[in-house]
């Protein structure tokens, strides 16, 4: 049983990037085998679209393989109906040493009408890892526009409160959490 370090090792791809290099989109069909009995699509199907996605974005942003670490929100908004079509945005919202916070935002489109709404998001977070398991650093993030920035800060929020929750930061140390009160 190998323990992996605490520390990523460091990376020469170690460069500053933006979340538009990391942009992955996909589009998809819900097709029958998608769909629960009421004809709307499985839940663990859009998490599996989901996934994917995101470990593009993640791997785009690191240009390593990537591993998903942990799926810190998905809100399912409403259904999504058999025959619609689902496209799915990610983009890296936030890079933290050798981890990468995903930001996947989920639209729908009415295949009867040609409506499109936003209807879906999750925010999944992955590890970059070398040819041996080990975790490795990934560039800084960039962000550009307002939503950017206010995701990219809404992420150290989101790390700050799992650090405390598993007692690897005191919550007095949690400058970013304490702002909000």
């Amino acid at each position: 049983m190998s323990i992996l370090p605490l520390r990523p090792k460091k990376s020469t791809l170690n460069k500053q990037k933006t979340p538009s290099e990391s942009r992955a989109t996909a589009t998809h069909i819900v097709l029958p085998d998608d769909t629960n009995t009421l004809n709307n699509l499985m839940g663990g199907r859009l998490m599996y679209w989901m996934d994917v996605i995101s470990a593009v974005a993640a791997h785009r942003h690191s240009g390593r393989v990537v591993v998903t670490a942990s799926v810190n929100n998905i809100s399912f908004n409403q259904p999504i109906r058999l025959g619609d079509f689902v496209t799915l945005e990610a983009n890296v919202s936030r890079s933290f040493g050798s981890s990468m916070e995903v930001f996947i935002d989920v639209w729908v489109e009415d295949h009867r009408t040609g409506e499109k709404k936003k209807c879906n998001e999750a925010i999944f977070t992955f590890v970059a890892v070398d040819q041996i398991g080990t975790p490795i650093e990934v560039p800084e993030l960039i962000p550009e526009s307002d939503v950017e920035k206010e995701r990219h800060a809404a992420a150290l929020r989101r790390k700050q409160l799992s650090l405390v929750l598993a007692g690897r930061m005191k919550p007095n140390d949690a400058t970013e959490l304490k702002a909000l009160f």
